[in-house]
């Protein structure tokens, strides 16, 4: 794992750094659309801090020893909020991670990890029965990520953004008895 990592709620300067990190990262990325392409998708990524003003929203980053963004993720404890296409902001009793993204110097070090962990330590101490979260074909390494982590697809989380299909996951934290932590 990436040494001295630490992961926090962002403040609004690192927000900013988060921001342009997540359109460099997403725009860089082999068949995923590019800002000309979904101009509000990448609004999106750019004012990421908006997301901290929703409801059960935190925008976490993922910080270097030296106090660098080298990564971030937007957790949602209510799915009301989690802002997809498709069926996942109409469940209850679980969280959602979206927009997750890590400096290309730092992948393979165990930030996009440590931050989907932090998460579903969230998605448990808020007492969640899962975790939904949507990824793309254009994202092989957050995908395999996931599904190390014990994520399984969940088809009827698909929906189309424009004409990318975006690919639901879910993980259960709980076997239907209600989780005590």
């Amino acid at each position: 794992m990436h040494s001295n990592l630490s992961i926090r709620d962002g403040d609004a300067a690192e927000l900013a750094r988060l921001g342009q990190l997540l359109v460099k990262v997403y725009a860089a990325l082999p068949g995923f659309p590019k800002p000309g392409e979904q101009p509000a998708y990448y609004d999106l990524l750019a004012n990421i801090a908006r997301f901290a003003d929703k409801p059960g929203a935190r925008v976490l980053v993922a910080l270097s020893g030296e106090g660098e963004v080298v990564g971030g993720v937007v957790y949602f404890a209510d799915m009301a909020h989690y802002g997809s296409g498709g069926t996942a902001t109409t469940l209850k009793n679980a969280s959602g991670i979206r927009l997750l993204g890590v400096d290309p110097e730092c992948r393979g070090k165990g930030v996009g990890k440590a931050l989907t962990l932090a998460c579903i330590e969230l998605a448990r101490q808020g007492a969640h029965a899962e975790v939904i979260l949507h990824t793309t074909k254009a994202m092989p390494e957050a995908w395999a990520m996931y599904e190390r982590l014990g994520f399984v697809r969940s088809e009827e989380l698909d929906f189309l953004q424009q004409e990318m299909t975006v690919f639901g996951f879910r993980l259960k934290l709980t076997d239907g008895a209600a989780a005590v932590r």
